[in-house]
């Protein structure tokens, strides 16, 4: 966080037109939602940029400061700025890879439903922020790859997600075994990116569907 203050300062003091600020969907992910269905929620949460999130943990913790700072010198300066909160877009494995039943590939792909992005298209998305600040001012968005579900969703996501996946995707289960692919059996969160759709002008280029088309092509 002191380091996104001394930014923040070096910017109002040199008249930076734009700022842009790297944050994380993960602040928004209570103990409670990261619990899960064996935890005893019995809905996955739709998240969208209107809640008050509730981090669980020192890193969420900073991250919401540092965009409350940056909120701040907008105001008192006047310092055009965006926050993006990320979803997963790292390639490296997950650091809980140890416990998830699926390959790193295979959970990677299952992300791009709910809450993961390629670098590519985070990449794209700080340049869309960098044009739109001026215009915007300031500005929260969530940056994930467009979701397929809907909100009345959420409560069959957390019980049997397969299920709803097959919904949406009748061609998937097939595509899978395959691969020698699963599901997750539970969602418990989606995040909503439909925000920056609609006033940053961005969408992810890759989505669930374009996994797809790659293991058909396969």
């Amino acid at each position: 966080m002191r380091g996104t203050l001394n930014l923040l300062d070096a910017a109002a003091a040199f008249g930076v037109q734009r700022f842009v600020f790297t944050s994380t969907t993960s602040l928004m992910i209570s103990q409670t939602i990261r619990a899960g269905f064996t935890g005893g929620t019995r809905k996955a949460a739709w998240l969208t940029e209107d809640m008050s999130p509730e981090p669980r943990n020192i890193y969420g913790v900073t991250k919401l400061s540092a965009e409350q700072l940056c909120r701040l010198y907008h105001l008192q300066f006047g310092l055009p700025v965006i926050v993006l909160r990320t979803a997963r877009f790292f390639p490296e494995a997950d650091d809980m890879a140890h416990v998830i039943e699926q390959s790193d590939a295979n959970t990677k792909a299952n992300e791009l439903l709910f809450h993961r992005l390629t670098v590519e298209d985070a990449a794209d998305a700080h340049i869309a922020a960098l044009e739109k600040a001026p215009q915007l001012g300031f500005d929260t968005f969530i940056i994930s790859a467009p979701t397929p579900f809907q909100p009345e969703d959420c409560a069959a996501l957390i019980a049997d997600a397969p299920s709803v996946v097959a919904r949406y995707f009748p061609d998937y289960p097939a595509l899978y075994a395959k691969k020698g692919w699963t599901m997750f059996s539970s969602i418990d969160r989606v995040y909503d990116a439909s925000r920056a759709r609609k006033r940053l002008g961005f969408i992810c280029k890759t989505s669930f569907a374009d996994v797809l088309a790659r293991l058909v092509a396969e």
